[in-house]
């Protein structure tokens, strides 16, 4: 039988498809200030203030606050703009921010005034985001990556050509990096032997396009569209009308896709003029280019469930302090998805060859897998001063060093769990609102609230050789998210209703590829700065009775 070479065969392709790395992991975990008008006005911070719909997502203390029952719908209208490189996008989207009712029963008990319900739904997360961008002579290949993960990373030894060849259709050997080797070489159907992003040169060793004299230019483009909803389910009540107390119990629903794709235009590339005997393919790099894509297509959805305590406690009229703890979210997911890849090979200007490769025959693949979020502290205070105004800070504590990621057992897979503790540290959010009622009828509100980076330092300072799963080395992680807010709430009789503006900065990082260190040789990869300027207009309606 004549020998084929491994990456063609795909046979392998599902054994790293099978669960989400760690910035993945991180990626779906996240929450952004969503909610009531009221609640986005003040930046979220009501920790310590209750008497809100949006409270059961955040310290569901709050319902125990009410003395009247309460029904509202919130709607909002998002603007957002991403820039990443000198290239923006725009795109304007509607949705439905908040959903709920909160049933106050009045008890004929000085100890225990008020024992209250409620049901929400809200949404947590928005996914919608569009970049593209271009990066001009870049350091590195993504080609040049991939034969590194063969040579120098993988557990089992390093991969030499022959290591690439075998006479049956499945290799145990190759366990973990089927997905790799499925687009470095493309099947010549015209032609004996095989080309691809990873040859073998000379002296027998593997490597990519990019050597000493080659130059070039990389294209990207990212979209990511879905959403993460929270279904809640909560009652509390207060004792005294001093201490206030709630648990609420989430049930979530989260839908994430994206496609992502990567180009590379390599002059003086290093390809391989195909032969009958791969073996003793030449490689050229005179007067050579190579444009070859990497594409990936992902769609993840999964249902989890959460729960959630709070307190708030008024030590005097004036003053409030509040306390809230969330556990992680436990998610079962499904992933379905999909990679090409093309390659076209040029010299003297003369196409040497294009191929295609679309994985496991142009279906998509699937898997299933479980998700554990990090768990989150909350501490508030607020202050009210006279009879007109509310003050109010939050501060919250986000442990993404505990995220962990498992197969459809609950079984965490520990080279993630290991990824997670290294890559990661805890970020923190400070929110600050404040409320003015200028008469019975009109208020006025703002806020401000700022979150750290999750990453370690070395992430952001390209020291470490990042794993990823799949045959997607691509990965993002925020470094500050800003967000700036106003508003305005009219009450008449049991009727309300409030605007707010909700103007929000993220600064992001893009990655096509992880750097790779070998001692004190570094190789940079290409990297990219994202910053989303977004803008939100929301309405709240409601009623108290």
């Amino acid at each position: 039988m004549k020998k084929k070479v491994f990456a063609l065969l795909l046979c392998g392709l599902p054994l790293l498809i099978n669960a989400q790395d760690a910035f993945d992991v991180l990626q779906m975990s996240q929450t952004e200030l969503r909610g009531t008008s009221r609640f986005q006005s003040m930046a979220g911070a009501f920790g310590a203030l209750g008497g809100d719909l949006s409270v059961l997502t955040q310290n569901p203390g709050g319902i125990g606050v009410y003395r009247s029952s309460d029904l509202g719908v919130t709607f909002s209208l998002d603007f957002n703009s991403t820039k990443s490189g000198v290239d923006k996008m725009n795109e304007t989207k509607f949705n439905v921010n908040n959903v709920g009712y909160i049933g106050a029963i009045r008890l004929d008990s000085e100890v225990m005034p008020n024992l209250n319900f409620g049901f929400t739904y809200n949404r947590i997360n928005s996914f919608n985001r569009h970049y593209i961008g271009a990066i001009s002579n870049i350091p590195y290949s993504m080609s040049n990556f991939i034969a590194d993960e063969f040579v120098n990373v993988n557990p089992y030894g390093p991969y030499n050509a022959l290591d690439l060849y075998w006479d049956d259709s499945y290799n145990p050997y190759f366990d973990g990096y089927a997905p790799w080797a499925a687009i470095t070489t493309f099947d010549m159907p015209t032609k004996n032997g095989s080309v691809g992003i990873i040859n073998v040169n000379e002296d027998g060793l593997l490597q990519g396009l990019y050597g000493r004299d080659t130059y070039g230019d990389a294209y990207y483009e990212i979209e990511e569209r879905g959403h993460a909803d929270e279904y809640n389910i909560a009652f509390g009540g207060n004792l005294a009308n001093k201490l206030y107390w709630g648990l609420d119990f989430g049930i979530l629903d989260l839908d994430y896709r994206s496609y992502q794709s990567y180009v590379e235009e390599l002059q003086d590339a290093h390809v391989a003029i195909d032969e009958e005997d791969v073996f003793t393919t030449p490689i050229v790099s005179d007067n050579t280019r190579a444009d070859w894509g990497l594409y990936n297509y992902l769609h993840s959805e999964g249902t989890g469930v959460n729960f959630k305590l709070g307190l708030i406690w008024k030590p005097t009229q004036q003053l409030r302090i509040g306390a809230a703890f969330h556990t992680p979210t436990y998610y079962d997911m499904r992933d379905t998805y999909f990679l090409e890849a093309d390659l076209k090979a040029y010299q003297d200007n003369n196409l040497l060859y294009s191929a295609y490769k679309g994985s496991n025959d142009g279906y998509d693949y699937s898997s299933n897998y479980t998700i554990k979020t990090p768990w989150h502290f909350i501490g508030s205070v607020a202050g009210v001063i006279g009879t007109n105004a509310i003050i109010s800070m939050d501060y919250e504590y986000v442990a993404n060093e505990t995220m962990r990621v498992g197969d459809d057992r609950g079984n965490d897979y520990p080279d993630v769990t290991y990824n997670i503790q290294d890559y990661f540290k805890p970020s923190h959010i400070i929110r600050i609102g404040g409320e003015y009622r200028v008469n019975p009828n009109w208020s006025l509100r703002a806020g401000y609230s700022y979150k750290t980076t999750q990453v370690e330092k070395g992430v952001d300072n390209y020291d470490y050789n990042i794993s990823t799963v799949g045959t997607n080395p691509t990965y993002q992680y925020d470094n500050t998210v800003q967000n700036f807010t106003c508003g305005v709430g009219y009450r008449y009789k049991s009727f309300y209703s409030d605007v707010a503006f909700v103007h929000k900065m993220r600064e992001s990082v893009y990655n096509a590829f992880s750097p790779i260190s070998d001692g004190d040789l570094y190789f940079p990869n290409v990297s990219a700065d994202v910053k989303d300027n977004n803008n939100r207009i929301s309405l709240t309606m409601g009623v108290r009775f």
